[in-house]
Formats: structure tokens, C-alpha cells, sequence
């Protein structure tokens, strides 16, 4: 087995497990993390963690595969296998959170800029790689790291091939928090927990609502807005939490 999958209540934590290799992504890796993904499309799962077993979250393809299928065939493995995934992780309409806790380098890079939240270990390594072996950022890097860093920052760090640490990628915006190695999964799954908890379908539904943000006119956004909050006011969610709220408030009142 490639991938782990775990269990905690509504959060489903996928871990990459080739620890030897850093995670470094076959095709016996794609197979079963794009069945993971999948998994994690079930109503009782409300949130979703992506990290790597060992001391990388994952170093990206697995050259040695390269070579023995001749070292070409990069179009054709980023459609058939890396391009899937990542339109699955972001069509998921639940959080997924990044624990990045090592080396995160090149496709793996991809994959974490992918994710809604990153998290990472004083540990954790973000390579660009791709300029360093005359190769372009792929696997949605190029889409995903303009919207999380802008133009000017994606551009420079993806045409110099520096190696960021874990402090300076929190500094650029990259990831949110950067924690003790031991104390990074707890921390992610306590996040994962309390996007888990929240009310109804609104956290999946913001996640969508933001994902159209990034190429929708003002219009097309108010409707989006108007459309999705119709949907979620009309929620058995939604009205046991407003009776909720308005009892609070009644009984606050009443003291």
C-alpha cells in the first residue's frame, strides 16, 4: 500500500505512505490516493487532512519511474494521473487541510497548494524544483500558487528554485501556522474537528463560493451568493441553529 487512510469521526486523514522515498508519487501512489479522494466524498466525512508518513509530505514524481518508461511521457502522466486528483481535491466540497511535515517538493508542492489550509512542521522543506531540472510548475502549481502568493511572489520563487523553510513559507503566506513536529497532526486534526462541527453544509458551500471568486465578475458573484444562501437558509441546519441562537439571546435578556 501507497496511501494510508484513517478514521476520526467526520475526518478522514490521508496519509502518502512510501516513507523510504519520501513519498515520491507512482502510479500505485495515484491509484490509491485518487481512491482516497474519493472516499472522502461521503456525507459522514466533513473534513479531510493530507499529509506523509515519515520525514517528507512528498517529493513529487518518482524519477526512477521516469527513466524506466524511457524519461518522457510527462504530458501524458500529468493528465491521466496528477490532473484528476487535484480537480478532485478541489471539487470536494469540505475543507482539506495540508500537514505539511517534511520535504515538500515539486508535485507534492502541487498537491499542498491544492489543499484549503496548510499547516506545517519547524521541518517541513517547500522546493520548487521544476526550473532546477528544466521543467515547468504542472499539476496546478502555477493556477494555485498565483492565487495563494500573487504573480510577483509565485513568479519569482518558481523561477529560482529556492528552497524555502518552514518559517520564511508561513512569512510569504504559504502556510498559516508552523508547529513542533509532534504537535502538527493533533493541531491539523483539531482544525479539521472544528470545520467538521460547523453548522450545515456552509463551510463546503464557502469553500465553493470562494473557488468562483477567483474568475466571476461582481454580478456573477451576488447572484452565486444570493443562489447558495437560499439554499442554506432554507437547512433543517440552519433553522435549529437560529432557534438556537435566539434562545441564548432570550435567556441572556431575561437575566
Amino acid at each position: 500500500m501507497a496511501v494510508e487512510v484513517s478514521h476520526e469521526g467526520p475526518v478522514l486523514t490521508i496519509a502518502l505512505d512510501r516513507p523510504d522515498q519520501l513519498n515520491a508519487c507512482t502510479r500505485e501512489l495515484h491509484v490509491e490516493l485518487a481512491a482516497a479522494v474519493k472516499q472522502a466524498r461521503s456525507p459522514e466525512v466533513r473534513a479531510v487532512i493530507l499529509t506523509g508518513n515519515g520525514r517528507g509530505f512528498c517529493v513529487g514524481q518518482d524519477l526512477g519511474e521516469v527513466r524506466a518508461d524511457g524519461g518522457g511521457g510527462n504530458d501524458v502522466r500529468l493528465r491521466t494521473l496528477y490532473n484528476p486528483t487535484i480537480r478532485a481535491l478541489r471539487a470536494l466540497e469540505k475543507p482539506v487541510i495540508a500537514a505539511v511535515n517534511g520535504v515538500c517538493a515539486g508535485a507534492g508542492l502541487s498537491l499542498a497548494a491544492a489543499c484549503d489550509i496548510r499547516v506545517a512542521s519547524e521541518h517541513a522543506k517547500f522546493v520548487p524544483a521544476f526550473a532546477n531540472i528544466g521543467l515547468i510548475p504542472d499539476a496546478g502549481a502555477s493556477y494555485h500558487l498565483v492565487h495563494v502568493l500573487g504573480y510577483a511572489k509565485a513568479f519569482e520563487w518558481m523561477t529560482s528554485g529556492r528552497h524555502l523553510g518552514a518559517e520564511e513559507a508561513r512569512a510569504l503566506g504559504l502556510v498559516s501556522e508552523v508547529l513542533v513536529p509532534d504537535a502538527l497532526l493533533e493541531h491539523a486534526g483539531e482544525r479539521a474537528q472544528a470545520l467538521a462541527a460547523m453548522t450545515g453544509a456552509a463551510v463546503g458551500l464557502t469553500k465553493r463560493l470562494m473557488q468562483q471568486a477567483l474568475h466571476t465578475t461582481l454580478d456573477e458573484q451576488l447572484e452565486l451568493e444570493a443562489q447558495l444562501q437560499g439554499y442554506a437558509g432554507s437547512t433543517p441546519e440552519y433553522a435549529a441553529a437560529l432557534d438556537a441562537f435566539l434562545d441564548r439571546s432570550a435567556a441572556k435578556r431575561g437575566g
